[in-house]
């Protein structure tokens, strides 16, 4: 007899809807198998935890007896976790977009008992709204259409099968150049909006890659241009109320073009990026404002986010008390309240008003400055800013979905190692350190990474995005700590990679491995999303190993991946952000050589300069006396000068004379135009 089956599982978005009346299966061989000998479709829906849409269908649709019977009369139901099956998603994400639709969350399809997709959509109300159909309405309508229309279901499978096998073939082009490069970041220029930041409209996504792509053209020539749209939009997106002013973190994206009203759900990945980005951009501009809120971010993830093992949780829910956003928002009233004679000032400060900013309330915002006050005024917000944080602490909490993913990871552990490396933090270096050895000794399944782990179980295999992320982070803690550990475990990330995910026939990496069951077809993209794409993290992972090592295995793979995927960069180039700024490391970086011992004061000094330069293009190596870099390296064989820590920098198979004095390493470096520099000041 069926059942919902959903409380065996480990996924908090699953065990949300485990008491529905909907008889919901995960995805696997059971569900698959019902649906065959029983004849009927397959309903897949697709959310998260933090969905708050998702939430909204629940309680309308799902939770609804009447359309819960229909539901298990005619469908097989399967209810997904998009953060736990990201290959699952993104299928049936890319087939609605061929059916003419937008994609997002709750994602509904309709599927043969094979899985082949045939008509779907995103949210649909419990009954006709928004120009959109009742779900009720749809749910008759497609069991018709199955059971009456095979022929309409069939063509539209065919159809549909045909343009995603498409969608994961390699598209070959010409030979990359750094001109491409170039060229896609001054496409992007008239699309950023010079005035609010972010991209032109609404609602605004960080899109981090897509603004670390303009960052490193204004590097590379000067353009006041191009650091102006990054700097425009950190500053905005910091004062905004995407930000959350209280306990730090950004959230996923912004509903106006303001930046003032997000869609609460604070997302890992968003903030990993966001704190390296915010980190590379202040190496470079010094922006008070920027280490404050690395400083923040980083502070509400150690405090916040820190899950079993000490790895990472995956998100915080946009909804509290079944609603969107009331655990963060205010009345004037009870900043009043809260802040007594101080309540004025702090109003002033962050855009309180009687009749609020957004749907009555107020979201806590700095839009109308864009930099920090002076640090007498600062340092009294912030003491206001802590007792509202304290009496916001004493409402229900929104959800957390504690599942710790190896990718998303993977990305917090570069960040936090990056930013503890910029600002001299040894704590947040140790927390990276322990969620690595989380997710590289524990996430393990025989002797393959995982990608999700919850209550003390390991799910679903390892993705592409999974080795990518965590090989990457690995090579930032081997530039660091030095500890060659990183580099074996990196090394051993591609070589899986290699051996169960490349496309022998049209080079790059699947999303998934060679052994996943119920796929219709394996995906193979390099766009980036909401996180960078696969593709072009492992990019950069084969650059940094081809570069530290010099083994040119490593860089004959990364030709290949250019060679596959050139051809998207014809119409597509914008979406190409992470594999262009992998290519640039590959094609242009420098390989810096410090030759001394690591905690050395005059290695320290040297490795200084290197990280306030502000440089992204680049490798560091840190070797100590004595020892040797593989032969293949172009610094092989160079030692020290007069036993003090000695630095070469190395362009292809050419390096510079030994420096040892830090004035003479910074002249080595590239910088750009002290005048354009002045004019981004100014």
């Amino acid at each position: 007899m069926s059942k919902n089956l959903l409380s065996a599982e480990s996924s908090p978005y699953l065990l949300q809807h485990q008491d529905n009346p909907v008889h919901w299966m995960p995805w696997g061989d059971e569900a698959f198998a019902r649906a065959r000998e029983e004849k009927k479709p397959i309903l897949l829906s697709v959310g998260y935890a933090a969905c708050h849409w998702c939430h909204v269908m629940a309680h309308e649709s799902f939770e609804n007896d009447e359309i819960a019977a229909v539901m298990n009369a005619h469908f097989v139901n399967i209810k997904v976790d998009r953060e736990e099956r990201p290959d699952v998603d993104t299928i049936y994400q890319q087939a609605i977009a061929l059916l003419g639709e937008h994609g997002g969350w709750p994602l509904t399809m309709f599927l043969t008992d094979m899985g082949e997709p045939f008509w779907g959509g995103t949210y649909f109300p419990a009954t006709p709204r928004y120009g959109r159909p009742g779900f009720g309405q749809v749910l008759e309508m497609v069991r018709k259409i199955y059971a009456e229309s095979p022929d309409r279901v069939q063509s539209n499978v065919t159809a549909l099968q045909q343009s995603l096998t498409q969608l994961s073939l390699s598209r070959p082009g010409e030979t990359i150049t750094m001109e491409h490069v170039d060229r896609t970041a001054q496409a992007l220029l008239p699309r950023v909006d010079l005035h609010l930041g972010g991209m032109h409209g609404a609602p605004k996504f960080p899109n981090v890659p897509a603004f670390e792509l303009i960052w490193r053209a204004y590097l590379r020539g000067g353009d006041a241009h191009f650091a102006r749209a990054v700097l425009i939009t950190l500053e905005k997106m910091s004062q905004g109320g995407i930000y959350d002013h209280l306990a730090g973190g950004y959230a996923r994206y912004s509903t106006d073009p303001l930046w003032l009203a997000p869609h609460f759900e604070k997302m890992l990945y968003d903030n990993a990026q966001l704190i390296e980005l915010l980190t590379q951009v202040w190496r470079r501009s010094h922006e008070p404002l920027f280490e404050a809120r690395v400083r923040e971010t980083v502070g509400w993830v150690l405090r916040e986010m820190v899950a079993e093992g000490g790895g990472f949780a995956a998100t915080i829910d946009a909804d509290s008390e079944g609603e969107e956003g009331r655990f963060y928002v205010w009345t004037e009233s009870e900043i009043e309240d809260a802040l007594d004679d101080d309540a004025t000032i702090f109003k002033k400060a962050y855009d309180v008003s009687a009749g609020g900013n957004w749907e009555g309330t107020n979201i806590l915002n700095r839009l109308r400055v864009p930099k920090l006050d002076d640090p007498a005024e600062e340092a009294r917000l912030a003491g206001m800013r802590e007792i509202l944080h304290q009496r916001r602490e004493t409402r229900e909490r929104p959800g957390w979905d504690d599942k710790v993913l190896a990718d998303w990871n993977g990305m917090m552990i570069a960040a936090l190692a990056k930013a503890a490396d910029t600002f001299n933090e040894s704590k947040w270096l140790e927390a990276a350190r322990t969620a690595y050895q989380f997710v590289a000794e524990t996430m393990i399944s025989d002797g393959r990474l995982t990608h999700s782990y919850r209550l003390g179980t390991c799910r679903h295999a390892g993705m592409l995005d999974d080795y990518a992320q965590m090989a990457r982070a690995a090579l930032v803690l081997y530039e660091i700590d030095g500890e060659d550990r990183y580099l074996v475990d990196a090394r051993n990330l591609v070589s899986t990679l290699d051996a169960h995910f490349w496309d022998s026939d049209g080079d790059g990496y699947f999303l998934t491995d060679d052994s996943v069951a119920h796929l219709i077809t394996r995906t193979k993209s390099v766009g980036d999303n909401a996180v960078p794409a696969g593709n072009g993290v492992a990019l950069e992972v084969l650059a940094r190993l081809f570069l530290i090592t010099g083994d040119v295995s490593y860089r004959n793979r990364a030709d290949h991946i250019l060679s596959a995927f050139a051809g998207y960069l014809e119409h597509q180039g914008s979406a190409l952000a992470t594999f262009l700024n992998a290519f640039e490391l590959l094609s242009v970086s420098l390989q810096i050589v410090i030759v001394g011992p690591r905690e050395g004061q005059d290695t320290n000094a040297l490795r200084a300069v290197i990280r306030d330069s502000g440089l992204i293009a680049h490798v560091v190596t840190v070797i100590a006396p004595g020892a040797a870099l593989p032969t293949e390296h172009p610094a092989s064989g160079k030692g020290q000068v007069d036993n003090r820590a000695t630095a070469y920098v190395c362009t292809g198979q050419t390096c510079s004379l030994p420096v040892t004095d830090p004035d003479a390493l910074l002249r080595l470096l590239p910088s750009p135009d002290a005048a354009q520099q002045r004019s981004v000041s100014a």
